[in-house]
């Protein structure tokens, strides 16, 4: 099917980008860093939401959970709709919903309420980070995306360390609801700067809607996400788990079986064919299994071994984002992105971050120094890698479908995060365990009913073990994934050199 000019316009990238794309670029950041706030947000206000909501535990979990499942479950579907009726109607529709989850959970005056906002936010999340991926892809020229996704990229490390710093911020002036009411006016301003400034564009070729392979990626991947997450506190073997897991894997069975028949496929499972794309999707998994985890860990190590507060450890990682920041925000990633190609910037940057992993874990029983040095090789790493191996996703898949593209790049995220969190927790607490009285195999419990100060410290240096074991655990994984990667894309280079010549 032949394109006219003005279709072909709004899916490929011009020859020099949008006039305006980097102000453009600076617009979805903004709308993407709000999103991503609120993935790490709640996790200080859950003293205040207890008190003052009466919040049992399972509520603060669903509180928490409602906005990661939603979102992680319509990424897909998201990035399809992206696709299918414009991608600045779905930037636009993503940041209505999410001003408006914002305005409710802010407003809430109970546990149920809160819930449903949050949701209702995990709809809105879901639009605006497929949405930005694609949109940026749009608007610049080939050889600026690896500078663009890498600032991309790190809006996202940013995201993940302010989380908890504007959140402690907040509730130390304000109540709880303002962590979210502070999202509106971020939210209005994103809306008229889109309006103002983004173009639109989608997939001229108007796919038909693949509504039954959105309902069963949308519940596949939510309870694949959620069997993950409730694996730790409810049992790996619990009705809980296992009956979710199945649901997933028949459900997601079904997905692609669906998908492999229809003439317009939400995921064209051609993509897998593609070793550009198989590699990234394998790198993109066990970095973030292996990060995911690792620094999930390392929160709890800076908290229960070395004794500093939420504020206060959120401060300690801070370090890891900046230098991420510090070498997107400066273009020197993406200039030795250039120099070395995208196989050795996967290899390198991800083995900078297993190494970055080593030091904490072998270093950071000695005091912070150590657990810096490996919060700085993560960064360096992260800075390399992360956008190499979404350049590599996103430049395999065509220009109409790069909606679906950015879906498959937060999924993978999200997976590979849940699961690394899941797995290496796992490892830890059965390292912890072997140790310390099975009666008090968590590390407050264990401490309370420890008699004397010798024996605290012993408890302490056996969750120290355990942290030191799933911390290598994680770093081997990470290089593992760094090597698959390496290799499947230089075979696509070689096979992509070959078939020109």
């Amino acid at each position: 099917m032949t394109t006219t000019p003005q279709e072909q316009a709004q899916t490929e990238p011009a020859a020099q980008g949008h006039p305006q794309r980097w102000l453009i670029l600076g617009v979805i950041c903004l709308a993407q860093l709000t999103v991503l706030l609120d993935n790490t947000v709640l996790n200080v206000a859950i003293p205040s939401l207890t008190s003052e909501l009466g919040a049992a535990t399972s509520d603060i979990q669903w509180m928490i959970n409602a906005y990661s499942l939603v979102q992680s479950g319509l990424l897909l579907t998201a990035g399809n709709a992206a696709d299918r009726y414009g991608r600045k109607k779905m930037l636009l529709t993503g940041l209505a919903l999410f001003g408006a989850g914002s305005l409710a959970a802010g407003l809430a005056d109970s546990a149920a309420q809160l819930i449903a906002a949050r949701a209702g936010m995990g709809v809105g999340g879901a639009l605006l980070l497929t949405t930005t991926l694609a949109v940026a892809m749009q608007i610049f020229a080939p050889e600026e995306h690896v500078k663009a996704i890498g600032i991309w990229s790190a809006v996202n490390a940013l995201g993940f360390a302010c989380g908890p710093l504007i959140g402690g911020f907040m509730l130390n002036h304000f109540w709880w609801g303002a962590i979210f009411l502070i999202n509106l006016p971020v939210a209005a301003l994103a809306l008229a700067a889109v309006v103002a400034l983004v173009p639109e564009s989608k997939n001229p070729q108007g796919d038909r809607p693949d509504l039954l392979g959105a309902v069963l990626s949308t519940i596949g991947m939510a309870s694949l996400v959620f069997a993950i997450i409730s694996g730790p506190d409810h049992g790996w073997t619990s009705a809980r788990v296992l009956v979710t897991a199945v649901v997933a894997i028949v459900v997601l069975a079904l997905f692609a079986y669906w998908e492999s028949r229809i003439p317009h496929p939400m995921l064209d499972l051609h993509f897998f064919r593609d070793r550009r794309f198989t590699g990234a999707v394998a790198g993109a998994v066990l970095i973030t299994f292996g990060m995911g985890g690792a620094l999930f860990l390392l929160t709890q190590h800076l908290q229960f071994v070395l004794g500093y507060g939420p504020l206060e450890a959120g401060l300690r990682t801070a370090p890891l984002a900046l230098s991420v920041v510090l070498l997107n925000f400066s273009g020197l990633s993406a200039k030795w992105t250039a120099k070395l190609g995208t196989p050795v910037s996967v290899l390198l940057g991800m083995a900078l971050m297993s190494a970055g992993l080593v030091s904490i874990a072998t270093l950071a029983g000695q005091g912070y120094a150590g657990t810096l040095l490996g919060l700085l090789l993560i960064g360096a790493g992260t800075a390399v890698a992360n956008p190499a191996m979404a350049h590599a996703i996103m430049s395999a898949i065509p220009p109409a479908k790069a909606g679906v593209g950015a879906g498959i790049n937060g999924t993978l995220a999200e997976f590979g995060n849940g699961l690394g969190v899941a797995v290496l927790g796992a490892v830890l607490n059965s390292r912890f365990a072997a140790l310390v009285p099975v009666a008090a195999a968590s590390l407050p419990a264990a401490l309370a009913s420890a008699d004397g100060a010798a024996e605290k410290a012993r408890i302490v240096d056996a969750y120290s073990s355990g942290l030191e074991t799933s911390q290598l655990v994680g770093a081997s994984a990470v290089l593992l994934g760094g090597a698959v990667a390496a290799v499947l894309l230089r075979r696509a280079e070689q096979a992509d050199s070959k078939h020109v010549a």
